[in-house]
């Protein structure tokens, strides 16, 4: 195991906006690479931009339409003191995966305070297609997410792999 960031707060991040949320296929891969690893329960986490509720609030709709349980949904915010107390929250449920996305700051915020302080894994987890970017990526460290595996909004997953991004197949059902 890759030994945890020296601090889990980031200094001097540019903030951005909201992004845009995911599209169908990138929901329906989301919930097709879930059910591929023979997931039963989801806790999700998302920034508190609109867009970013949108995206987990749909991943919930596909996620029970086909039996699956909603653990938890933890909202962060783009910028606090420490986010240990969503950290902790997000970790408390014990989920068989853990669906997380949001700007990217934020994001990056809390993953790196989720690597710090808990028992949360990367390899435990799917990210949407806007922290499929080496820029996001980078604010954490990919080599602190091993295993990370991501959707994007073709539906095509990726996972993290040796330090590197490193693309999947495309989902079935998002094809459809």
């Amino acid at each position: 195991m890759t030994a945890s960031p020296e601090t889990p707060l980031l200094h001097d991040i540019s903030r951005s906006g909201d992004v845009p949320a995911a599209t169908d296929a990138e929901i329906a891969g989301i919930v097709a690479v879930a059910r591929a690893r023979g997931v039963r329960a989801l806790t999700l986490g998302s920034g508190r931009t609109p867009a970013a509720i949108a995206t987990v609030d749909a991943v919930a709709v596909e996620w029970e339409r086909g039996g699956g349980r909603i653990a938890d949904h933890v909202t962060w915010p783009e910028t606090a003191a420490s986010w240990l107390r969503q950290a902790r929250r997000f970790t408390t449920t014990t989920p068989d995966l853990w669906v997380m996305t949001g700007p990217r700051p934020g994001w990056a915020q809390m993953t790196r305070r989720l690597l710090w302080s808990t028992p949360w894994s990367a390899a435990d987890t799917i990210v949407t297609s806007v922290i499929a970017d080496p820029a996001a990526l980078a604010l954490v460290g990919t080599a602190y997410l091993e295993g990370l595996t991501g959707v994007d909004a073709e539906g095509s997953a990726w996972t993290v792999t040796d330090g590197l991004l490193r693309p999947g197949q495309r989902s079935r059902l998002a094809a459809e």
